[in-house]
């Protein structure tokens, strides 16, 4: 038994059990990933280069999926098949001669640019994403206070060496701060595609527990959250209702509490006929 965001009390539920694990079986499958910006990361075999592609298309994914899967595509191509070796080989001017004309509503040239630095100093500071993590991750039953560690390193990272911009780093619409209480649904679908493997997403990152994952609430995923589970009462997208989201999954899936995320947003990013049954919007 768990608790709502509102403290309901919420308890195991059969039928939400059989539901969850219809959903997952119809929907948590590679033909869905066709309109996702994970179809970018996927492509990447390598940990190095798919963490970093990971990151890219995380941030980038804010708006119509066509539109972002775009975006990433574009973001990602100067770096070419092997993102993070070509990366560590650039330096500041081939940063802005590579990313200098980007933009994508909110995000332009110069979070691009400081986005890249701040991954070339990671990777090669601390060998991998990952590690960088790891370094700041307190351990605990969930993610937050590692992610916010996270977040600040990176923006720590990210500052231009002299020059008109020097000290100034990655915006916070950007890399959000959890302790802030920002629902970070972007920085907890980077990990999720990370630290998950299934036939969605692709894993790399081998020493982060899957149990330790939250939910990236996002407004689909409210909905589903609210109309159809009941694990939380108010239609926000916040740091509480992603954590009261997360224990209610946990009830059905204590060591995986975000399985059924990609599944259950499905019906409402890309319905297909027949995904009207689920009742998921």
């Amino acid at each position: 038994m768990t608790r709502s965001a509102h403290g309901s009390r919420v308890e195991y539920d059969p039928a939400i059990a059989a539901f969850l694990e219809d959903i997952y079986s119809v929907c948590n499958i590679g033909e869905r990933l066709r309109r996702d910006p994970l179809v970018v990361a996927r492509r990447y075999a390598a940990a190095e280069d798919r963490e970093l592609a990971a990151l890219v298309c995380s941030t980038l994914a804010f708006g119509s999926v066509d539109l972002i899967v775009r975006a990433c595509e574009e973001a990602l191509a100067p770096l070419g098949g092997r993102p993070a070796a070509a990366l560590a080989r650039m330096g500041e001017a081939e940063l802005r001669e590579a990313w200098g004309g980007f933009g994508y509503r909110f995000c332009f040239a110069e979070d691009l640019i400081a986005l890249m630095r701040s991954a070339k100093r990671a990777q090669a500071d601390f060998g991998s994403l990952e590690e960088l993590f790891l370094r700041g991750d307190p351990g605990g039953p969930d993610v937050v206070a590692g992610l916010g560690a996270f977040v600040g390193a990176l923006k720590s990272l990210s500052r231009e060496p002299g020059g008109p911009g020097e000290g100034r780093s990655l915006r916070e619409n950007l890399l959000p701060d959890p302790a802030r209480g920002s629902a970070c649904k972007r920085l907890f679908l980077f990990l999720r595609w990370l630290v998950r493997e299934d036939g969605i997403d692709p894993g790399g990152w081998l020493r982060v527990e899957r149990s330790r994952l939250v939910v990236p609430l996002d407004l689909h995923m409210v909905r589903v959250c609210v109309e159809r589970l009941g694990f939380i009462s108010s239609p926000y997208a916040n740091l509480r209702n992603a954590l009261a989201a997360t224990a209610g999954f946990r009830l059905y899936a204590p060591e995986d509490p975000v399985k059924y995320d990609f599944s259950l947003t499905r019906p409402g990013i890309d319905p297909e006929p027949g995904d009207e049954r689920f009742g998921c919007r």
